[in-house]
């Protein structure tokens, strides 16, 4: 199984994959620094988990702003909550949009959104990474160490 998390200032949405690791399913909407770090730790117990992959949200140019740094402190604080499972980091740029588009589309009024878009935009997360690793055949975005390797997000 694999996780995906889409962390925002105010929360962090979570989705997960089913147990064969063909869909994603969202967990939940989690208040950042009260409930997420708990919600992960609880998820990955709960399962055995190869990855979690950390939505990583690059300016349209590629290059890391304010949202991507504050993505990268939130997953090495993750990484001490949560051992035995790697975390990696995935392009997410536009996730929220689509996340936004996808909820009016399935007829959801705007109001609700807000309590469900972050674990939307995880799932779209999740799918993306999930698509790239079936056509690719590699494992989907950068280790969340931040090494030396290829920027191929996927």
């Amino acid at each position: 199984m694999r996780i995906a998390v889409d962390v925002g200032k105010t929360r962090v949405g979570m989705a997960k994959t089913d147990s064969s690791g063909i869909l994603a399913v969202p967990i939940g909407t989690f208040l950042r620094e009260k409930d997420d770090f708990r919600a992960l730790r609880e998820a990955v117990s709960s399962s055995r988990i190869l990855e979690i992959y950390v939505g990583l949200p690059l300016n349209m140019d590629g290059t890391e702003g304010k949202s991507a740094r504050d993505a990268r402190r939130w997953a090495r604080r993750a990484g001490k909550w949560v051992c035995g499972a790697p975390i990696r980091f995935v392009d997410e740029r536009l996730t929220t949009v689509t996340a936004h588009r996808q909820l009016h589309e399935a007829g959801r009024r705007e109001i609700s959104h807000r309590a469900v878009v972050d674990q939307q935009a995880a799932v779209i997360i999740l799918e993306s990474a999930l698509a790239y690793e079936r056509n690719t055949g590699k494992i989907p975005g950068i280790p969340g160490d931040g090494g030396n390797v290829d920027r191929d997000f996927s």
